[in-house]
């Protein structure tokens, strides 16, 4: 009981620092919309959920997703089916790493080019250290050189410009990438795993000159080898937050510019329905989602969610910029392979499962599989 009411005070607390930051971040819906007239928040709720309709087609979707998660939990449907899905993607956890360096170090590249630090929304008015920045670290990342140590160097210039500029509060999904992949390493391909298997090599001249690797990378690795069981946890709550912030702060707090983007695209036309209850319904939808990251319910099936929350975004908004969501795409990925983790409601759901390996409780790889 204790858990679950500080649980819930962590989550009321968030809410909180979200609303609050609302006022003062970017919305993502300016990414394809210069903005709009403000809309009152409250006024614009109320009358969105004093419409019967409305209001009976978001009870009626909160039940069916209430009955379908207590109706698997209740059957367990397909269970060898199940557990065959969850072993195939525990097996690609040696490809983790690499996973994780893509879905930063792609966007991290093109943000450079582009000019704008992480987020699109933050184009710095000299933008030369902001390019040689994100094409300097997005491609060490890539190539996998040094990929801790750069990975905490993004971490930082990250968490300072989040100081100065809010905004970058919309990026946020930086942070939980960069700690997972400071927690993993460079894994294969990477350049950093081809120097720590010729310095482990004790008969390659390269062995006898490095004076980096057994002195400083292999103890490091073995002191924090144990946290890398960790890495799901950290998406999942790094991500979790980034999807309740976009649900709440930059749609339901802000109604006016998503109520901006529906009309620019026509949207009640796909799906007739007001557009007030397009926006609230997308922001519930990934501030559910966001939730269901952070306590780790149904990972797997989150991920899914927000894979069709993303590819409608992509497909749908011509104009939107796809580089932004390259890491949101990349972190959702490693969250299918990793699946919920440790201190999630799916590790004590599957806990008594006979035969579902986890990535948590695979063989962790060895020091020349993760590098540096």
């Amino acid at each position: 009981m204790t858990s679950v009411v500080r649980g819930a005070a962590v989550l009321s607390s968030l809410v909180v620092f979200l609303a609050v930051a609302a006022s003062r971040a970017s919305a993502h819906v300016k990414y394809v919309t210069p903005g709009s007239d403000p809309v009152e928040v409250v006024a614009f709720l109320v009358g969105a959920l004093a419409n019967p309709f409305n209001l009976a087609v978001l009870g009626v979707g909160g039940l069916a997703v209430v009955a379908t998660g207590a109706a698997y939990l209740g059957l367990r449907p397909f269970p060898n089916d199940v557990r065959a899905f969850r072993r195939v993607l525990a097996s690609y956890d040696d490809l983790l790493p690499w996973l994780l360096r893509l879905a930063v170090g792609l966007p991290l590249v093109g943000a450079g080019f582009s000019g704008y630090f992480f987020s699109p929304v933050v184009e710095p008015a000299a933008p030369v250290f902001v390019r040689l920045f994100g094409i300097a670290v997005g491609f060490l990342l890539l190539f996998g050189l040094g990929t801790r140590l750069v990975a905490a160097v993004g971490l930082v210039a990250y968490l300072v410009g989040l100081a100065v500029e809010p905004a970058l509060f919309l990026a946020f999904e930086y942070v939980p990438g960069f700690v997972a992949i400071a927690l993993v390493g460079g894994g294969r391909p990477s350049a950093d795993h081809v120097v720590a298997s010729m310095a482990a090599d004790d008969r390659t001249v390269y062995a006898r000159i490095d004076p980096f690797y057994r002195r400083v990378a292999l103890p490091f690795v073995e002191r924090t080898r144990h946290l890398e069981a960790y890495v799901p946890t950290v998406l999942r709550l790094g991500v979790g937050v980034t999807f309740i912030y976009l649900g709440i702060a930059q749609k339901l707090m802000q109604p006016g510019d998503a109520l901006a983007v529906v009309s620019k695209y026509d949207l009640t036309a796909v799906v007739p329905v007001a557009p007030e209850l397009w926006v609230v319904g997308a922001g519930l939808t990934e501030a559910l989602v966001g939730v269901l990251f952070i306590v780790g319910a149904f990972t797997r099936a989150a991920s899914g969610v927000a894979f069709l929350l993303f590819t409608t975004t992509l497909f749908g908004l011509p104009d939107d910029p796809v580089l932004a969501h390259i890491s949101l795409f990349g972190l959702v990925s490693a969250l299918l392979v990793t699946g919920g983790g440790p201190y999630s409601v799916d590790s004590a759901l599957h806990r008594g499962d006979a035969g579902v390996t986890d990535a948590n409780t695979s063989p962790s790889p060895t020091n020349g599989e993760r590098g540096y």
